[in-house]
């Protein structure tokens, strides 16, 4: 056998047998990695749908060819809700979806995804990336063989979509309302009757009337699922989810065998994408918002302050029973996050806070 021949031969069959036995063989041409990437999301939808498509082909690019990236959308491969479970076991190599989604793994997964009345986008990254936070999240999803990076994040949620308008603490009470993670349990606890549901879902509830309320992303996303045909009163500040991040979680086998580059490009094509997904959120975000209050006739509401004390004081409640909970890594997430928490929190009323405030007073621009 030619030299050249024998080490191409020899690579090809390194990288098949560090994949593992867990993984199916991987599918291997002239040296290139064929990886499934199963996602949350009706493909191409208007936000998380979007970000999925775009991790896929950076990760593509960055890699060289070398990790070629086929994405499923939601129901395609497995369904949305079973993508943590897919990845988890070998179906998959990789996820595009929510932390929100995993409450039922460990409720210290849902710190990582949002917390009510918490972290805004930029001091969730910060977090994880400058805080501690990014080891705790390894160590979590490291009990289900996958290894999680942050790879987006929608900005402020809203409040939500209500067929009738609130007036105050009471009219949630018996509320049937669509929401997901740490929010689910701020709202419950308040008497609502949350459901967890994806984007169509809720709008057939919405419109059957199985529903009362629901949130979902914002003006972008929830535009493109149509909420404004059903339930014309937009209600914010969505403090139930302050920012609300994008994770991709890649099966650890799969992972750790790779070479240290590839490792690296995975990695660096979902932090590169952080920026570029939250900010086109924003951007389409306040686009669309404006053609829903002008073309659609949507009422956009402010929750009324009774309201709002009341989800922070359920909020609180939430939060007490994650410094007691039983997993000792949950009660360890859930310190780092209110350390965390407390720190950017004393200095953003000279920061950003400082000046949207500043530039929200009456002057001539």
């Amino acid at each position: 056998m030619k030299r050249r021949d024998f080490l191409k031969t020899a690579a090809t069959g390194a990288v098949a047998t560090a994949a593992g036995a867990t993984l199916a063989t991987p599918a291997i041409a002239q040296g290139v990695l064929k990886w499934k990437m199963v996602t949350a999301w009706p493909k191409n939808l208007p936000g998380p749908g979007v970000a999925a498509q775009m991790l896929a082909d950076r990760i593509t690019a960055l890699s060289g060819g070398r990790i070629e990236v086929q994405l499923f959308a939601a129901g395609e491969l497995v369904p949305g809700p079973g993508v943590f479970d897919a990845v988890s076991e070998g179906t998959a190599e990789l996820y595009h979806a929510v932390p929100a989604y995993w409450g039922s793994k460990s409720k210290g997964i849902l710190l990582f995804g949002s917390q009510p009345f918490g972290l805004r986008a930029d001091e969730h990254f910060g977090w994880l990336a400058h805080g501690g936070g990014q080891a705790l999240y390894d160590e979590m999803y490291g009990r289900f063989g996958l290894k999680p990076f942050l790879c987006g994040n929608s900005g402020p949620q809203w409040a939500g979509w209500f067929r009738n308008e609130i007036t105050s603490a009471d009219d949630l009470k018996g509320l049937r309302f669509r929401t997901t993670g740490l929010a689910s349990e701020m709202c419950a606890k308040l008497g609502m009757a949350v459901q967890a549901m994806g984007g169509r879902d809720m709008f057939q509830g919405l419109q059957s009337g199985a529903l009362d309320a629901g949130e979902f992303i914002g003006p972008w996303s929830d535009s493109a699922l149509g909420f404004y045909q059903v339930a014309k009163n937009y209600y914010w500040p969505g403090v139930g989810e302050p920012c609300s991040a994008e994770e991709c979680a890649v099966n650890m086998e799969a992972y750790e065998a790779l070479p240290d580059d590839l490792k690296q490009a995975v990695k660096f094509a979902c932090e590169s994408l952080y920026n570029p997904v939250w900010t086109e959120y924003t951007t389409k975000h306040a686009l669309a918002l404006e053609k829903l209050v002008a073309e659609q006739g949507v009422q956009v509401k402010k929750l009324p302050d009774d309201v709002i004390v009341a989800m922070g004081n359920a909020a609180g409640e939430v939060i007490a029973d994650l410094r007691e909970d039983d997993d000792e890594l949950v009660r360890r997430i859930t310190e780092s996050f209110l350390t965390y928490r407390a720190s950017i929190a004393a200095y953003m009323p000279y920061a950003d806070n400082g000046q949207m405030n500043a530039r929200a007073m009456d002057y001539k621009y």
